[in-house]
């Protein structure tokens, strides 16, 4: 394990990474900023950067909250026309950058031609918002939800305190599919496991871990301002992707490596015995 993430040069790849995160960022929120707008009810892309405001430090997190509406501004009405096309265009190269750094860690070689493998990077991107979209919805509705259907099943209080707590394990499982899918269809040689992956686990709770871990040390440790400036706020953004990014090649690595031992582990059993001298 050790020595594949050297080989496979993981740490160089999560920064590479990290820089195509920065420019697919804002064409992802911008179509999701479109798609929600469609959705009745209370402002649902407030209440993401809301969530994405605890995760990050604030000053990371205000920088992506202000360019956000500065990019919603300029786009005007393009949002509802080419413009969601041209937002999502953008947001898959992300995913395609994420597929070229799978194929590493598992060491794989891609034969796709280049509109199939944007044609399948757009659907991860599109199954991705409409997880965002279905989080979101569970959380800024949970409530009402979790009242109707006490109401319908006829129970009482109880049901809906243990609806409102188990809202947030549905949070962290539409977070655990997304990563999932990822390993699945990204890779040019798919993934078929049908089963939560050590890989996947170690992904989501690094890319948790490292999240607040950062947050804490901006909080009461670090004093990048005196050395970055009025810039910090990007630098803590491309951190945080950097970071990101380090956890979900780690979870490939983990994978792949337990996938080649599986299949060394049956070509052995299913190999004839040597015949004796």
């Amino acid at each position: 394990m050790y020595d594949g993430l050297w080989a496979h040069d993981l740490f160089d790849r999560a920064a590479s990474l990290s820089y195509y995160f920065l420019f697919a960022l804002f064409p992802a929120l911008l179509f999701l900023t479109a798609i929600l707008g469609l959705v009745p009810g209370p402002k649902l892309m407030d209440h993401l950067l809301d969530y994405i405001a605890r995760v990050l430090p604030a000053d990371a997190a205000s920088l992506l909250s202000k360019t956000l509406g500065e990019v919603v501004k300029g786009a005007r009405g393009s949002l509802v026309s080419l413009g969601v096309l041209g937002a999502l265009w953008g947001a898959s190269s992300g995913m395609v950058s994420i597929s070229h750094a799978l194929n590493v860690a598992f060491e794989v070689r891609d034969t796709r031609t280049w509109w199939r493998h944007r044609l399948e990077a757009i659907g991860l991107t599109v199954w991705f918002s409409g997880l965002t979209i279905m989080a979101l919805l569970l959380f800024v509705f949970g409530e009402r939800i979790g009242e109707a259907v006490a109401r319908g099943l006829g129970v009482g209080a109880a049901f809906t305190r243990s609806w409102n707590v188990g809202r947030w394990p549905a949070l962290t499982l539409c977070a655990l599919i997304g990563i999932m899918l990822v390993y699945q269809l990204a890779p040019a040689a798919r993934q078929h496991w049908r089963r939560i992956t050590p890989g996947a686990s170690f992904a989501l709770v690094g890319w948790l871990v490292a999240s607040f871990a950062l947050r804490l040390y901006v909080t009461y440790l670090g004093n990048y301002n005196a050395t970055y400036g009025s810039i910090g706020g990007v630098i803590l953004l491309m951190l945080w992707f950097y970071l990101s990014s380090l956890a979900l090649l780690v979870g490939a690595e983990i994978n792949s490596q337990i996938q080649r031992a599986e299949t060394e582990a049956y070509a052995r059993r299913e190999a004839p015995p040597a015949r004796g001298g």
